[in-house]
């Protein structure tokens, strides 16, 4: 779960990556939100580019290799003093978090429970998160402390990542070489980069809005977000207990539905009340969605290429948000721009639904067989199409 946690942190730390970036670096706000952007489009092309390849490159060697990266950037952008050194440390972050997120979306698709596996990880990321909002203004103001401790939690991952294995692949060939259900991994793909992108749009401005147009101060905004991240451990608390009892359709839709109204309620707060609230219960919800959309990805093909694929495609929707937020914020306000998503948020819902009521895949397991070594093979499993 480090290494997952480790592949997601940076979008979840991107509120104080960006307002550090214009308080303490120097930048516009909008020069900000193009710096972790950047990022972020660097580890959803890094995802797309190793979707299908990562047993094949090895998922050890893979996941040290992108944490090495992450490690190596983020020292690089805490270090900066100038935009050329930042940008350059911003992109190797990305990169290293998008083979990190590949290989950990593989091993969800591959576990006897993918909706589990996604709970965990995002229960994880939410922890440290958490932990970091209320530990940094403590560590002083600028942009070296969010980067270090980006470095310092893909160390650990990186120590951690010699237990990773991964079920192998019993699919036949022309299985790995055909992409199964490519309809509905296709519109849930696009759904989630809409989704993810309308939601990191306000997210990436949260900071701004707490700020600014509410008032308050950078302890105060670390307690909220710390508040709305621990919100979040019980959302993801609560989609691991409750699984597939109420099926997927309903906790896409009736989540993304309250997802919207939080983004309306975000965007024309004016005091800390109807901000917290709306930044709590948003978070809350946005980890319940996300598990049921990662277990989905995750049971249209049993060798993980769309749940890698549909992280990416989240990971690029991510890395928009902070360009679409600054933009639509400076041209037409913070309610304008929660308008705007929070409509975007009810529209994309309907395809998630759709998708989500497709009858997921049936997985049988058969028990694995002895082999001549002294350790024993993985679970072989098969996935049945329901067609």
């Amino acid at each position: 779960m480090t290494l997952f946690s480790a592949g997601y942190l940076p979008a979840y730390l991107l509120p104080t990556v960006v307002g550090r970036l214009v308080t303490g670096f120097g930048l516009t706000t909008p020069q900000a939100g193009a710096v972790g952007s950047a990022l972020l489009l660097a580890s959803a092309g890094t995802g797309l580019l190793l979707a299908g390849r990562v047993r094949a490159l090895g998922s050890v060697r893979l996941a040290r290799a992108g944490l090495g990266l992450l490690i190596a950037g983020a020292l690089l952008a805490s270090g900066a003093t100038a935009l050329p050194q930042l940008l350059a440390g911003c992109l190797l972050t990305g990169a290293g978090a998008g083979a990190a997120t590949a290989v950990a979306a593989v091993g969800v698709a591959a576990s006897a429970d993918p909706h589990r596996s996604s709970a965990l990880g995002l229960l994880a990321t939410s922890c440290v998160a958490a932990a970091l909002f209320l530990l940094l203004p403590r560590l002083g103001a600028g942009h070296p402390p969010p980067f270090a401790a980006l470095a310092c939690w893909a160390a650990l991952a990186w120590l951690t990542a010699g237990r990773l294995t991964l079920d192998r692949d019993p699919a036949p060939a022309r299985a790995r070489t055909a992409l199964p259900r490519r309809s509905a991994g296709l519109v849930l793909a696009g759904g989630m980069m809409l989704w993810s992108m309308a939601q990191n749009a306000l997210w990436g401005v949260s900071g701004q809005i707490g700020l600014g147009r509410v008032g308050l101060s950078e302890q105060t905004m670390g307690l909220v977000f710390a508040l709305a991240l621990g919100g979040g451990l019980l959302g993801v608390t609560v989609a691991g207990a409750v699984g597939a009892q109420f099926g997927r359709a309903l906790p896409v839709g009736v989540g993304t539905a309250v997802i919207a109204l939080c983004v309306l309620l975000t965007g024309s707060a004016e005091s800390v009340g109807p901000f917290a609230l709306g930044e709590v219960l948003w978070n809350t919800c946005y980890p319940l969605v996300l598990t049921y959309l990662i277990g989905l990805a995750a049971t249209l093909d049993q060798g993980g290429r769309w749940a890698v694929l549909a992280s990416s495609a989240s990971s690029l929707g991510v890395a928009c948000g902070p360009v679409v937020g600054t933009a639509l914020s400076a041209a037409a306000g913070f309610p304008a721009m929660g308008a705007v998503l929070g409509g975007l948020l009810a529209a994309v819902a309907v395809p998630l639904v759709l998708v989500a009521r497709r009858r997921p895949a049936t997985r049988v397991f058969v028990p694995a067989q002895r082999t001549g070594t002294a350790e024993l093979s993985t679970v072989d499993y098969r996935t049945l199409s329901p067609r």
